[in-house]
């Protein structure tokens, strides 16, 4: 699994990172994590807002912090969504 944080270093950008982390950690998942930092890498993603989360390339939230029971669902549904 690969995971995107896109953001800028913001307050918020970095606890997004923090969140998933643990929430890959809580599952027991491997994932590949990394932060997207420049504008026009970001701006690819079409996304208006950050930060943003994605997973194996597919943008799941923008513009927020989710919660770590949140970020736990996301993962949770694109790991189903990859063995389907």
């Amino acid at each position: 699994m690969e995971v995107k944080i896109l953001g800028t270093g913001c307050p918020n950008c970095r606890r997004l990172e923090k969140v998933t982390r643990q929430a890959l950690a809580d599952m027991g998942v491997e994932a590949s994590v990394s932060k997207v930092t420049d504008f026009g890498d970001i701006m690819a993603y079409d996304i208006l807002t950050t930060p943003g989360l994605v997973i194996d390339e597919k943008v799941v939230s923008s513009g927020r912090v989710p919660s770590k029971a949140e970020v736990t669902s996301l993962i949770a549904t694109e790991l189903s969504a990859a063995k389907g």
